[in-house]
């Protein structure tokens, strides 16, 4: 089958909830969702809803399956490990389990690494072949593209970089939603309506929120050294609040001629977490 005529499928797995899609093109054509058993104490139980999921989905044109998940992932056998939000999910041969139902590759990566690939294959700034994604929600997670693929690496940590220590604590307590709950206790949401309105408070709280993230971004620049650093999720949206004093802490990088041709773009590419897991598949368009 030639990769222009195929579909692939791309599955998100969340903490409470499985969703995946048809991507045909560059075009997201279905989408089944389906929750969680929270109560579940069997693995197996998510591993079934993933495989009904792309069973829905499934037709003879489907040529690839990629799938999405909050944790880590080896590569060279297709086994998760440590999920996110899951607690009994420690070791699932994801990748077998699938291939044996489906007869169909399967990729995994984690979801960090799907937005990544997400965005150089579907979105807005697509085509990029050496960049950093950036996911900003209730964390930070980030993804490294380089020469048009995820770098190789042992267990898809390399771009961990939320988890690296900062302050007190480590980065994503002070670039995700944890920095308005941790100072303000409210939720980022809550945050970005209130600058919406001018509110003072909301206002300066996104302006130290820009601060750390210009930290963040700076040891990601000392680290790789992108030529663009492309940001996604929830927070991407309120980045006119903060995007000023982000650049304010970038300047003051020690070598501040890396800086002459660094870019920073935010994106809210609508369904990015299906779209980068089809994005896993070697032949996505």
């Amino acid at each position: 089958m030639k990769a222009d005529n195929r579909s692939l499928i791309g599955v998100d797995l969340g903490g409470t909830k499985v969703a995946a899609g048809k991507v045909t093109g560059t075009k997201l054509s279905e989408q089944v969702l389906e929750k969680l058993d929270q109560s579940s104490q069997d693995p197996m139980d998510a591993v079934e809803i993933i495989a009904q999921l792309i069973q829905k989905l499934l037709d003879d044109r489907v040529g690839g399956i990629g799938v999405g998940v909050p944790g880590l992932v080896d590569r060279q056998s297709g086994t998760v490990y440590d999920v996110l939000n899951i607690t009994n999910w420690k070791e699932i041969p994801l990748r077998s389990i699938l291939e044996k139902r489906f007869g169909i590759p399967v990729h995994i990566d984690n979801d960090s690494n799907c937005f990544a690939m997400g965005e150089y294959r579907y979105g807005e700034f697509s085509g990029n072949r050496d960049f950093v994604g950036i996911t900003l929600g209730t964390g930070m997670g980030a993804g490294i593209v380089k020469n048009g693929a995820l770098i190789p690496d042992a267990h898809c940590c390399s771009g961990e970089f939320g988890t690296m220590s900062y302050l007190d604590g480590i980065y994503e307590h002070y670039t995700g939603s944890f920095f308005f709950s941790r100072t303000h206790g409210k939720s980022g949401e809550q945050m970005a309506a209130e600058a919406a309105s001018r509110d003072r408070e909301a206002l300066k709280a996104f302006k130290e929120y820009g601060g750390h993230l210009g930290n963040a971004i700076k040891t990601i620049i000392m680290a790789v050294d992108p030529p663009l650093v492309i940001i996604g999720g929830s927070l991407a949206k309120a980045h006119r609040y903060y995007e000023e004093a982000m650049w304010l802490s970038i300047r003051a990088i020690p070598f501040p001629s890396v800086l002459d041709n660094f870019q920073v773009r935010f994106t809210d590419t609508k369904n990015i977490a299906i779209l980068g897991a089809a994005a896993l598949c070697p032949d996505a368009n």
